[in-house]
């Protein structure tokens, strides 16, 4: 691979765009998606665009309706595209901005193909699976690849596809076909299928076992895909006897095997990778030898390594709902983490479930209410995510409460931005019914109120979704320091309910104020409270921006409130006039510009339990 030569610009539009077919077997969960996104990582540091499109094979058109117990949470993009979680995983490592259309589903498929023959596009033929379902996915394959997501103009060098699933699943056969009959079309050297398998050990014999590889790629072939890169999934590296058996029955070469073993924390995967050569593997299988560079991931192993030597712990309880599994607020975590890696604090996240907090869990569970209570005393720090429903809802006004009283520093994001106004007017305003109109239609003082424009009937993308504009009505507060004394800001939404307008000027009055609006001065988007150090609530939701270099303002801010740092970090901020961008060293971080103002130029969650930055999880 010739280190000395750029990617050339004509060879791309001479030559087709390439693929790279992610694939699972044996079992799900093994981390598809993190190799999908730790691949794209390579790719770019290669010197090549890259793009990324997440493959679901559920009936569902998007993952909006489904419940974060169901499928962990749902990502929203800018365009307002409610998503897999994973399309998460691709924007924080490659640092990209993807659409609803880089989330395919057998719903949108089944839709587009239904909608077709409804208009009579197909002229009168019998409409089937084979060829007009497996058409329409390499169409919209093929349709989205083109699309830019990194902000330059022109298609990506590479488009990297995550399938869904277990290779044998009966809802993806019609993918498997599609992707089968699309990588004999696009031909040799311009698609690249990378399998991910396990190779278990069997605590009884200690040895790592090939055979559930060998079937599982034995069946990828019997449905028309070969793999040309294995990526076998253990506890420890392979052994080099156990690589030699798998490239004999897989037909794989050994140089073409890595291994994704355990590690001390996610971003070590690109560069488990880079170590084991899978960037020179995928380049000579794509033919582009000779246009992609030497990867450079100095940066990925500075974050990694610093991630991996944090000493000094920073304890932030969430109150929340879902609780029980961590991946219903996965963002949430990692933008917590991010912010943590810049202060140079050890992340440690106490889960509290909100029910917990409230006064009918003391009689009916007395042990788990004050194990709740001791940890949210502990706590340097609470944060309170968006949710629905009125389940927990008294539990997280609580939290709220204790944080506003205890001088606690305190963010809440959407739903724990509303319950922190009703807190508010209960507690300061002496209004006793002040309630949302999501849990009591009928409230006699609604401070939380339905959107005009929302739908009762239909519950699918009729929110207020993606980014949306937010002027600050004063740069004298910490949220606007906190984005270098940005006129406004894009952050990413999705709610149904927004803060009473009505009400607005009896909070402020009371000292409540509304720094953060939308362009029409009449929604509120952020709360602070002036004399507290650190209370602050968003109607959006900032932790879908956040990148591991480019840590959120609001998260920030959260974590330097929680460890004493927030006055030298806004003394900073202010003083070059940017938000804080992560420059890792191995001292305190650095300034730099932020993109989202406008300056003026798997780990398992428990209820009750804990969460710690490095443990080594499936997601990134």
């Amino acid at each position: 691979m010739d280190s000395s030569r750029a990617p050339c610009a004509d060879f791309f539009v001479e030559k087709k765009m390439k693929y790279v077919l992610v694939t699972g077997g044996v079992v799900s969960g093994l981390g598809k998606g993190v190799t999908a996104s730790s691949i794209g990582v390579l790719l770019k540091a290669c010197g090549l665009r890259v793009t990324l499109i997440k493959i679901d094979p559920y009936l569902n058109t998007d993952a909006g309706t489904m419940s974060p117990f169901e499928h962990g949470e749902v990502f929203v993009l800018d365009d307002g595209g409610e998503v897999d979680l994973d399309l998460g995983n691709y924007e924080r490592f490659v640092d990209i901005i993807l659409t609803r259309d880089n989330n395919i589903t057998t719903g949108k498929i089944y839709q587009s193909v239904i909608d077709k023959e409804r208009r009579g596009d197909y002229l009168g033929k019998t409409v089937q699976v084979v060829p007009h379902i497996t058409d329409a996915i390499q169409e919209w394959i093929e349709r989205v690849a083109m699309v830019p997501v990194d902000g330059k103009e022109g298609p990506a060098d590479v488009c990297v596809i995550e399938l869904g699933g277990t290779i044998g699943d009966i809802e993806s056969m019609p993918f498997v076909e599609a992707l089968g009959q699309f990588s004999y079309r696009v031909g040799p050297g311009n698609f690249c299928l990378v399998h991910v398998s396990l190779v278990p050990v069997l605590n009884v014999v200690g040895e790592q076992k090939t055979k559930p590889t060998q079937h599982s790629v034995r069946g990828l072939r019997g449905l028309g895909l070969t793999p040309n890169i294995l990526a076998c999934r253990s506890v420890k590296p392979l052994e080099g006897n156990v690589k030699e058996k798998l490239s004999q029955f897989c037909h794989v070469p050994v140089s073409n095997i890595v291994t994704l073993h355990d590690v001390s924390n996610i971003w070590h995967i690109p560069l488990l990778l880079k170590k084991q050569k899978a960037h020179e593997a995928l380049i000579e299988v794509l033919q582009l030898k000779g246009f992609a560079k030497e990867p450079q991931l100095d940066e990925w192993t500075r974050r990694a390594n610093i991630c991996d030597t944090l000493q000094d712990p920073v304890r932030i309880v969430m109150v929340g709902k879902y609780t029980g599994l961590s991946d219903s607020y996965l963002s949430v975590l990692k933008a917590l983490l991010h912010a943590s890696v810049a202060c140079h604090k050890k992340l440690i996240v106490d889960w509290v479930a909100s029910t917990d907090l409230e006064e009918t869990m003391e009689k009916e569970e007395p042990e788990l209410h004050k194990k709740a209570w001791d940890l949210l005393k502990a706590a340097d720090g609470i944060l309170v995510p968006g949710g629905f429903g009125d389940r927990g809802v008294q539990g997280k006004i609580l939290a709220a409460k204790y944080a506003r009283e205890n001088k606690v520093p305190y963010l809440g994001l959407c739903l724990g931005m509303q319950i922190a106004v009703i807190e508010f007017a209960r507690s300061v305003l002496k209004l006793p019914h002040a309630n949302s109109t999501e849990f009591v239609p009928d409230a006699k003082t609604p401070c939380i109120i339905f959107m005009p424009e929302g739908s009762k009937t239909h519950m699918g993308g009729t929110m207020r979704l993606g980014s949306r504009r937010t002027h600050f009505v004063t740069t004298n507060c910490k949220a606007a320091r906190l984005y270098g004394n940005a006129n406004f800001i894009d952050e990413r939404h999705r709610h149904r309910y927004e803060v009473n307008p009505d009400m607005v000027p009896e909070f402020e009055k009371a000292g409540l104020t509304f720094v953060g609006k939308d362009e029409t001065g009449k929604r509120m988007e952020i709360i602070e409270l002036p004399d507290h150090p650190y209370f602050i609530g968003v109607q959006f939701h900032p932790e879908f921006k956040s990148r591991p270099g480019n840590p959120s303002a609001l998260f920030l801010g959260l974590i330097a409130a929680s460890c004493g740092q927030l006055g030298s970090l806004l003394r900073t901020v202010c003083s070059e006039n940017t938000t804080p961008r992560c420059h890792l060293t191995d001292g305190p971080m650095t300034p730099g510009p932020y993109r989202h103002g406008n300056l003026k130029e798997h780990s398992n969650g428990l209820a009750n339990g804990n969460y710690h930055a490095d443990d080594n999880g499936q997601h990134e």
